[in-house]
């Protein structure tokens, strides 16, 4: 029933405008297609079906096209193309000029419109879904009805009390860096080989103060997922109908997140992505999140001809390391990177796409190389905090299902610059588990006593 009452909406719209009641209906039906195909294409890629946080994203797509059209086939990208002149060309041949038909297009919107809404205030429709599960509820209701159920759950989700203030004592020139490597994944996990091991993951991992999986909410995409969890500390069950994109109400739990909990203790915080600080609303949210300062696209040269598509690892860590040298006080960076981003098969001596997401990965595993020998270079003390936001969607080498988990790695630098080696033993975290993990590192007494 809610399927029939929501497929009813665009064939009163459609009705509504060209007021022939046929073609309205098959229209509405290759809508209904429409949505479910690009699903299906998701699905493929991402291992999941669209959800209605994916509904405030359309802007998006016009703006940067090329993280979501390559999700589709040929042939669906065909179809698309075909569908944008042929839609308007037919509303206007098959124009009906009585108005009655285009009054009753209005009366079945306003109709259906008025009976989905009647229908989720009772007790058979209110009790569906009150539990986040994508999967089951698609399988159970439907993809359609299952992306109204969720955005009515998502819009009755209330704000949070925001946490109490925290206090630390850090040294005059402390320094937090935190660095979210754009599809980094540990090679051996993704491929089982043994040849492709990442030397600077592996030094890292054994100099660490703690290093284990991380365990992020999403697979191919999804990058506001881990953001949120390490920059806001909030979990999965928290957030609830939230978790699907926490990016859409994280301007309204400002509080939580580490600069603002940080700037309490007079911590001064940078947020550095080489990319339009729009793309998720960032450059409203960071602020919010206490970001005294936000670095974008504009601090960056573009890449030239034959220097792939976005800015690279090694010129976000010399601008890192440029605001660390010039910082004064108590200093925390935290830095989205996207050079892994793609595309994989961009470069001559790429043989396939494996062989390309390898010859970028390498580039972020050089970059924590420079950035563990810089900082260590600059003796004061420091955390370098580095993890991977998800694994890689690679058709036909990393699929969808099995096991999501990427590498983090948190270091330890004393006022000498010299590594701090922690126990040694792994510790696997959610994205919201390694936000505590910093701040549980940054107020912890012992650190701050004996090496500050």
């Amino acid at each position: 029933m809610l399927l029939l009452l929501l497929a009813m909406i665009p064939a009163g719209l459609f009705l509504a405008i060209c007021g022939n009641m046929v073609l309205s209906a098959v229209l509405a039906a290759a809508l209904v297609g429409l949505f479910t195909m690009i699903s299906n294409a998701k699905r493929a890629m991402l291992g999941e079906a669209l959800v209605f946080s994916d509904l405030a994203l359309l802007g998006a797509v016009f703006r940067h096209p090329q993280f979501y059209f390559s999700a589709l086939t040929k042939v669906q990208k065909a179809l698309l193309a075909l569908a944008a002149p042929i839609m308007p060309l037919l509303l206007w041949e098959a124009y009906v000029p009585d108005r009655r038909y285009h009054l009753a297009g209005l009366v079945i919107v306003a109709g259906a419109v008025i009976t989905l809404r009647v229908c989720l205030a009772l007790p058979p429709w209110r009790r569906l879904a009150q539990a986040p599960d994508s999967e089951a509820d698609v399988s159970r209701h439907g993809l359609i009805p299952t992306v109204l159920l969720y955005w009515q759950r998502w819009r009755a989700t209330s704000d949070p009390a925001p946490p109490a203030a925290m206090q630390n004592s850090p040294a005059p020139d402390e320094l937090l860096i935190i660095v979210q490597c754009e599809s980094f994944a540990d090679p051996i996990d993704l491929f089982g080989d043994q040849a492709a091991r990442l030397p600077a993951l592996e030094r890292a991992r054994a100099q660490a103060w703690q290093h284990g999986r991380l365990l992020v909410g999403g697979f191919g995409a999804y990058t506001m997922r881990s953001e949120y969890g390490v920059l806001f500390g909030r979990s999965e069950k928290e957030l609830g109908f939230r978790r699907f994109d926490p990016f859409l109400t994280a301007a309204r739990e400002g509080g939580f997140a580490l600069p603002a909990r940080l700037a309490h203790s007079g911590w001064r915080s940078v947020f550095v992505h080489p990319h339009d600080m729009r793309f998720y609303n960032r450059d409203h949210i960071m602020q919010a999140a206490g970001f005294a300062e936000l670095v974008g696209e504009e601090r960056f040269a573009m890449p030239g001809a034959g220097e792939g598509r976005y800015v690279s690892d090694a010129a976000i860590a010399d601008e890192m390391m440029a605001i660390a040298r010039s910082s004064q006080g108590p200093t925390m960076i935290y830095a989205v990177t996207i050079e892994n981003h793609g595309p994989w098969k961009a470069s001559r001596q790429d043989s396939d796409l494996r062989q390309g997401y390898l010859r970028l990965l390498a580039k972020g595993d050089a970059m924590l190389a420079n950035l563990v020998e810089r900082i260590s270079k600059m003796q004061r003390p420091a955390t370098l905090v580095f993890f991977g936001d998800h694994r890689p969607s690679i058709p036909g080498e990393v699929i969808p299902g099995g096991e999501r988990h990427t590498p983090y790695i948190v270091l330890r630098f004393d006022p000498h610059g010299q590594l701090v080696v922690g126990e040694g033993s792994r510790r696997d975290l959610s994205p919201a588990a390694l936000h505590h993990a910093v701040l549980a590192a940054l107020g912890d007494p012992d650190w701050s006593e004996s090496d500050h």
